[in-house]
């Protein structure tokens, strides 16, 4: 079980966060600046001027979160078993719920000091993100932890 979740949690925190990084480059945000406005969830606004130690906090907290969510999907899979019988489904289906949990859920409840918007290119890169990068290595880690029933 804890080999899975390390395994599923860093893979899936890794991929999720370079592609994240990736993006953001694009739109000219360099990487510390990223990990800062994911460090101000728990910071606020004086993550912006926390320097690299601001963002080796939101790194931090991004694996954290990767973690977590990787026992979540572990712990309800063992207990369903279905849930992890077609991995795209329920990396398609565990994606969505994690990105909308986040962006509706968490975001709003932490000291996150900017309003959650809705840009539909931005949000679907972050879906599929969600779901290919950051999910997939979840089902996989947990089916191959799992006895197969």
């Amino acid at each position: 079980m804890t080999r899975a979740i390390l395994t599923g949690g860093a893979l899936g925190g890794l991929l999720d966060i370079l592609f994240a990084m990736s993006f953001a480059a694009l739109r000219g945000t360099p990487p510390e600046r990223l990990l800062q406005v994911v460090a101000s969830g728990a910071l606020g606004q004086a993550a912006f001027t926390g320097g690299t130690t601001a963002a080796a906090i939101g790194l931090a907290c991004h694996f954290a979160l990767s973690f977590m969510w990787m026992a979540a999907f572990f712990v309800a899979a063992r207990r369903m078993p279905a849930l992890a019988a077609s991995p795209m489904l329920a990396a398609a289906g565990y994606g969505l719920l994690v990105f909308f949990i986040m962006r509706l859920v968490v975001l709003p409840l932490s000291a996150f000091p900017r309003p959650v918007t809705f840009n539909a290119f931005s949000w679907g890169m972050d879906i599929l993100s969600h779901i290919f990068l950051f999910s997939l290595p979840i089902v996989w880690a947990t089916r191959k932890a799992l006895p197969a029933s």
